[in-house]
């Protein structure tokens, strides 16, 4: 397995990267038994990164759980060893030597209890992560965890099958956004390579990610549209759900995945806002963007965080009280993002 990650005295940041890395194979090395988690509501990067990682696991001869707060969307089921993930809010007497969390910026993101007090090591590329591990590997400039699992799956020494590039390139495609997010860089493409000489298709994984919908995801999308509002002269889009129109359409939180990036597609529209209504009165809002647009600084203003062009964050209702201040905070991150938009 190629490393695509080197040190080098005038690079910090990559210095800093193999010292993390360095540290955590010392751990997993010396330890036996694994408990991995990630965020709640998982995704395309935290599922393929779990997972990826507990093969390598696997292949060194160590014990691995993986514990997640939320299935999976469905579309993700068939994936390699996906029925070997728990679902649970609390794990009861964990008896293992180290937690392996990623994706989260600290951890209450698990949605998940009972594992605080083991030795915790944090894989993280999203901004603010409060380094709450006993080894913290927080790298912002990954374009997924995924890419961070590749590299300490490469140091680890373990052969790159295609079981764990699989979830390697399911991390780094749907973290991407199918590669149109600006976090993308040379060495993203690299990585995909080496995925698909280690047998990924990468035209059956993009069929299977985002060509495999319910029909209730269908009607889903239609409702959506059907009820989204365009404001700033259309340059930004505004999506609403609430638990009502799930039922209507037949459709599950799980059907939500990716549907606040279909009004990117549109030319004119540079950012859009996904209110999602849940019955306790919070809000969650999810923004997602084009270019230069930056929605994290406007999560950021809300205390929630992500990427550049992917971020979110909760907050208390009523979405009458709190619509407008957030739309006024995105219409000026347009405005400055389309000053220094590339040309096309």
């Amino acid at each position: 397995m190629t490393q695509t990650k080197k040190s080098s005295s005038r690079d910090p940041r990559a210095q800093s990267a193999a010292g993390a890395i360095e540290r955590i194979c010392e751990e997993i090395t010396r330890r036996r038994r694994f408990l991995i988690t990630s965020h709640a509501r998982p995704d395309g990067d935290s599922i393929g990164s779990q997972l990826a990682m507990a093969f390598a696991l696997d292949a060194l001869g160590k014990s691995v759980r993986i514990v997640n707060a939320d299935a999976a969307p469905e579309h993700y089921q068939d994936f390699p060893g996906m029925t070997r993930i728990e679902i649970s809010p609390r794990i009861e007497n964990p008896d293992v030597d180290a937690v392996i969390v990623m994706e989260c910026s600290d951890l209450t993101r698990t949605g998940v209890t009972g594992f605080e007090h083991e030795f915790i090591v944090n894989i993280d590329h999203h901004a603010g992560n409060k380094m709450y591990g006993a080894v913290n590997w927080h790298d912002e400039s990954a374009a997924a965890c995924g890419e961070m699992v590749f590299d300490v799956i490469g140091a680890l020494g373990v052969p790159f099958t295609q079981e764990i590039a699989t979830h390697i390139y399911l991390a780094l495609l749907t973290d991407t956004g199918s590669f149109h997010h600006s976090n993308i860089t040379p060495r993203t493409f690299d990585i995909c390579r080496q995925c698909v000489e280690a047998g990924v298709n990468p035209a059956v994984m993009a069929r299977r990610v985002f060509d495999s919908n319910s029909f209730g995801k269908l009607k889903l999308i239609g409702a959506l549209l059907d009820r989204m509002e365009l404001v700033d002269d259309g340059r930004l889009a505004v999506l609403y759900l609430d638990d009502q129109m799930l039922a209507a359409t037949g459709s599950t939180n799980n059907d939500t995945e990716g549907l606040i990036n279909l009004p990117l597609t549109a030319r004119e529209i540079q950012a859009v806002v996904f209110f999602k209504i849940n019955d306790n009165g919070e809000l969650r809002v999810s923004m997602r963007s084009k270019y230069d647009v930056d929605v994290r600084r406007v999560a950021g203003q809300f205390g929630g965080g992500g990427h550049k062009n992917a971020a979110g964050f909760t907050i208390a209702g009523p979405l009458a009280e709190v619509r407008q201040g957030i739309i006024a905070r995105l219409v000026g991150a347009i405005a400055e993002g389309l000053q220094s938009r590339p040309p096309v």
